[in-house]
């Protein structure tokens, strides 16, 4: 859980949540066992205010600028405001992977 733990590091001390939830969610797709590939990202945090759901994402992704061009090929992200969270009842569930896998074009 190195990529996870890293993510969890970085958003946390740049944005500052108030809620922060980071799945690994490899498992869900055609990689192989033990990977830190694919992650959803729960955050709630006030340096969200008054941007858009664009904006939000482009402040994750330069956060994570790093990761995202090494060993994490895909991240779900559910940006939030406290105000928001607050009327929701989670993050919504990530869909099941569709295939994609090098092994199936063959």
């Amino acid at each position: 859980m190195i990529v996870q733990t890293e993510i969890e590091s970085i958003l946390g001390e740049q944005f500052q949540p108030a809620h922060l939830q980071v799945e690994n969610e490899s498992h869900m797709h055609s990689v192989p066992p033990n990977s830190e590939t694919h992650f959803k990202v729960v955050i709630v945090t006030d340096a969200f205010e008054g941007k858009r759901k664009v904006a939000r994402h482009q402040q994750v992704y330069g956060a994570l600028a790093a990761q995202l061009e090494g060993p994490v090929h895909a991240l779900a992200l559910h940006t939030y405001t406290a105000a928001e969270w607050a009327e929701r009842e989670g993050a919504p569930a990530s869909p099941d992977c569709l295939g994609g896998s090098k092994a199936e074009a063959q």
